[in-house]
């Protein structure tokens, strides 16, 4: 049976939360010992020589793009350059599951933002199935809490920025190579980042600390481009519930790597918030397998 859209959508979503989570957790790894923009150029480096590698093989280096397009490549490297200062500043100060549960309000975000500039329809059980999710969230999160700080709101503002990043993502034209526009991103946020260093002093790297940045490099290569194609494919109010997933792998590796046990209310969230995406799920399989018996000339 062919993948429809949406599922193809779903799929590298889940993939792309995963390789952002497994960034985040060997970058929170060296909090606290080396600086963050220290950290940021360096990977920065290792991430544009290897992107830039890949792109030279695919051809996509001589791309050629309009005016609009240049424009919406901007907008998107600003934003991301802006959400990962502000969401790994909050990283580096809480722990992991509750800074990627903030960021779960994502589906919330992109899905009305693109309702409202973009005129997609969001039937009723998707809203619903997103609010569900977002309920999850609001347990794990629980403002007011103790957990619920100063950083908290970094988070928040990292959640405006992502939203930006996908969304003029979604805008570009269908001829734009998304390794070329991840190879933009990544050289953006190296000079960025390399240049806000030099009034700080840098820190000796060891053998552990040099192995978990080109871990981290190796990720976030997969989480850039991953997160570009995702946005291209499929409806937006569908494959953004899926960002969901990247709160179970913060929960486990926030335990394995950290040993932040969850509470039982974050369990409980977590639970909400994966129900409200394998619901999802099952409904776009349904109506995929529905598709090709009302439409058989299709297939002739």
């Amino acid at each position: 049976m062919a993948r429809s859209d949406n599922l193809t959508g779903a799929l590298l979503m889940m993939v792309s939360m995963a390789c952002f989570t497994f960034n985040d957790t060997l970058m929170k790894m060296m909090a606290g010992d080396i600086p963050l923009f220290q950290l940021l150029f360096l990977r920065g480096v290792l991430t544009s020589v290897a992107v830039a590698v890949i792109a030279w093989r695919m051809g996509v280096l001589r791309t050629r793009l309009a005016r609009r397009d240049w424009g919406l490549v901007a907008l998107r490297t600003v934003a991301e350059t802006a959400a990962a200062y502000f969401f790994l500043t909050a990283l580096f100060n809480m722990p992991i599951a509750n800074v990627t549960a903030i960021l779960q309000a994502l589906p919330l975000t992109i899905t009305l933002a693109a309702a409202l500039f973009f005129g997609e329809s969001v039937g009723w059980r998707r809203m619903v199935a997103i609010m569900a999710g977002f309920v999850g969230v609001m347990l794990i999160v629980r403002p007011g809490a103790a957990d619920f700080n100063f950083y908290s709101i970094y988070t928040l503002i990292a959640v405006i920025c992502v939203t930006v990043r996908d969304l003029s993502a979604r805008r570009l034209s269908r001829e734009v190579p998304s390794m070329f526009v991840t190879l933009v991103t990544s050289l953006a946020i190296m000079v960025f980042f390399g240049i806000a260093g030099l009034g700080s002093g840098w820190v000796p790297m060891g053998g552990r600390e040099l192995g978990l940045t080109a871990g981290a490099a190796l990720f976030i290569i997969g989480g850039y481009l991953f997160s570009i194609m995702v946005m291209r494919v499929g409806e937006i109010s569908f494959v953004a519930p899926f960002r969901y997933t990247g709160l179970l792998w913060a929960l486990l590796l926030g335990w394995v790597a950290f040993d932040e046990w969850p509470e039982p209310l974050t369990l409980l969230g977590a639970t909400i918030v994966v129900g409200s995406g394998l619901f999802m799920l099952y409904r776009e399989a349904r109506m995929g397998r529905k598709r090709p018996l009302s439409q058989p000339t299709r297939r002739h």
